[in-house]
């Protein structure tokens, strides 16, 4: 086959290109450019990350094309993204970005140029079951991607192929040494998809307006001033700036709830606050990778990457919606986020937390 690979200029994606290459596949790879808002930051490192992927390519013996998707990646990806902190959830841009970006600019562009199929460095697999094709689980569970791409579609697996689905993180870093790619000991990529690590507060404050406003308790004393409920999360600790109130001793404060009517953020004190935790949930914006399953269903769940896997039962409501609820009671379970469902190795599909219910 003939299998364009997404070339990062990480670890995973050098060594996804070097396994199908062993295995007798002609391979090329190609470097998306996704984001050129702010290419003079000191956040933006996509001319490190070409050099990388340039001299992989070179150690490797293929050919490396380049392609600039930043307005895709606007149109589709970053202005979702600012529409949900607008309306004061917390997107997940690297589920969406993987949908529009990863699985159908890049591949519609490689089977333009001709590729049979594209090829990541994600920790994911594919496996074809009764006509349609299956996401399943890695092996190196504490890498495992799936969560981030439930969002994919049959046409989108047949045409893709994920080689480090059954090897561990470590043995990527020993393969890529042995064959002498100089991204063996290169740092994971953390911060927003195609965006990178950046202080989110001051990002973005360039592009949504801070409407500042009050942190109260639940009872509505006041606590202080918040910058803009767009800047914080359920469950947050840091930067809350609440600290040292008297009476109220030590115990951290925790961002609870966002009253969007009022423009207030509601904190308590302490990690396992009983309104941090809630045994249910309402989801919208349902996927199901293959065909869809039968309701009410008891599966495993995560609402966040790396979470352990949670029993659940889902059922099916009106209006498209989606209620699950959990064996034991969840923390910090965020509108804007993913939901995504499991049993054992298959990952079934997921949905958007719309919100959580007691």
């Amino acid at each position: 086959m003939t299998i364009m690979v997404g070339l990062s200029g990480g670890v995973d994606s050098s060594v996804a290109a070097l396994r199908l290459i062993e295995q007798g596949h002609h391979v090329e790879g190609l470097f998306m450019k996704n984001w050129e808002e702010d290419d003079s930051s000191e956040y933006c490192s996509a001319a490190e990350d070409l050099a990388d992927a340039a001299a992989v390519a070179q150690t490797l013996g293929i050919k490396l094309h380049t392609v600039n998707f930043s307005s895709e990646y606007w149109d589709r990806v970053f202005s979702y993204f600012l529409d949900e902190y607008r309306a004061g959830r917390t997107p997940n841009p690297d589920v969406l970005c993987n949908r529009e970006i990863k699985f159908k600019a890049f591949l519609d562009y490689a089977l333009q140029l001709g590729a049979d199929a594209i090829a990541t460095g994600h920790y994911a697999g594919i496996e074809k079951h009764d006509d349609f094709y299956q996401l399943i689980r890695a092996k190196d569970d504490n890498k495992d991607q799936t969560y981030f791409l439930y969002l994919l579609n049959q046409h989108q697996l047949s045409h893709a192929l994920f080689p480090l689905w059954d090897i561990d993180k470590a043995d990527v870093r020993t393969m890529a040494l042995k064959a002498g790619l100089q991204t063996h000991n290169k740092k994971d990529s953390t911060g927003i998809c195609f965006i990178g690590e950046r202080r989110f507060r001051d990002f973005l404050s360039q592009y949504l307006p801070a409407q500042p406003g009050n942190i109260e308790t639940p009872q509505g004393e006041k606590l202080g001033t918040h910058q803009g409920l767009m800047y914080y999360t359920i469950g947050q600790r840091q930067g809350l700036g609440i600290g040292g109130i008297k009476g109220s001793g030590e115990t951290p404060w925790f961002v609870a709830a966002k009253d969007l009517q009022r423009n207030v953020l509601i904190a308590v004190q302490g990690k396992k606050h009983p309104l941090l935790f809630t045994p249910a949930l309402l989801a919208n914006q349902i996927h199901w990778i293959a065909q869809p399953p039968q309701l009410p269903l008891r599966c495993l769940a995560r609402c966040r990457h790396r979470q352990p896997l949670q029993p659940c039962c889902v059922t099916l409501q009106e209006h498209d919606t989606l209620h699950v609820a959990f064996d034991e009671p969840q923390r910090a379970v965020t509108p804007g986020q993913a939901i995504v469902f499991y049993q054992q190795q298959l990952c079934l599909g997921g949905a958007t937390i719309k919100e959580a219910i007691s």
